[in-house]
């Protein structure tokens, strides 16, 4: 009886090990050192409060990595979009978005993605599909591991972020692609500062200006390995200094946590 609860314990100690190993993302070399040439692809999500790809750009340029013009940054987006219904090997053809290649393709599901069996799936299969076009096309994948719901939204539950960091962080292992926790620091600021406002209050989904700035923060801070904290922008005096600088500090935090497990 003693040797099978020992045996029971153990391979609950190495299921736990795994689920744990899961959580750790395999790929913690930035693609490429200082990109200068991006793709975007992905939905509301990106094209929200002035477009993602704009503030990062200008945050690049604040911080004198690149100037605004020397950064071919393009965003491909759908309102509502999975990875599916986007043409991402079309967009690759040379020639067709701007002369220089992408060295980066920045993929980002559907918000919900992590919430069935079937979207999860989909989300795999994709990302998969096109890492093969990517690598191809010379440039190198990164996923953008998208933030949960909050209230109002009807499918908000404190779990959210896990499925979707998990997601995220499995399919980014299996194809050898770069995430970006976006999520987690959003999950990150919410703690630090449960009354902050990262989400459109309407939907409880769709990020609020902050909330894009914040998530600007992390993706400069995970393909550029460069610090946010002390960066300039503030989107035209929009962001006020303590917010800025919060959430800078959130991102740096992120970043180095999450790269560090």
């Amino acid at each position: 009886m003693k040797t099978r609860l020992s045996l029971a314990f153990g391979i609950a100690l190495l299921a736990a090990a795994l689920a744990h190993a899961a959580d750790v993302p395999s790929v913690k070399q930035r693609p490429v050192d200082t990109p200068h040439n991006i793709l975007f692809v992905g939905n509301s999500y990106f094209y929200y409060n002035d477009s993602l790809h704009n503030h990062l750009r200008r945050m690049v340029d604040a911080a004198g990595i690149a100037t605004e013009k020397q950064l071919h940054y393009k965003s491909a987006t759908i309102g509502g979009a999975p990875l599916s219904e986007h043409d991402v090997k079309g967009l690759l053809v040379p020639g067709r978005l701007g002369k220089k290649p992408f060295e980066i393709v920045i993929l980002q599901g559907n918000s919900g993605a992590a919430l069935s069996e079937a979207r999860r799936k989909s989300f795999h299969d994709k990302v998969v599909e096109f890492n093969a076009d990517i690598v191809k096309a010379g440039a190198k994948t990164a996923l953008y591991m998208t933030h949960a719901y909050v209230t109002p939204n009807k499918n908000a539950s404190p779990d959210m972020i896990r499925k979707v960091e998990d997601m995220y962080v499995s399919v980014g292992n299996e194809a050898g692609a770069y995430v970006i926790p976006v999520g987690l620091a959003f999950e990150e600021a919410y703690r630090q500062r449960p009354g902050i406002v990262l989400h459109k209050t309407y939907d409880g989904s769709h990020p609020d200006l902050i909330g894009t700035y914040l998530a600007a923060c992390v993706v400069y801070a995970s393909l550029y390995g460069k610090s946010p904290v002390g960066n300039t922008y503030d989107y035209y005096g929009k962001v006020d200094k303590d917010t800025a600088a919060f959430l800078q500090r959130v991102a740096e935090q992120t970043v180095r946590r999450f790269f560090g497990r």
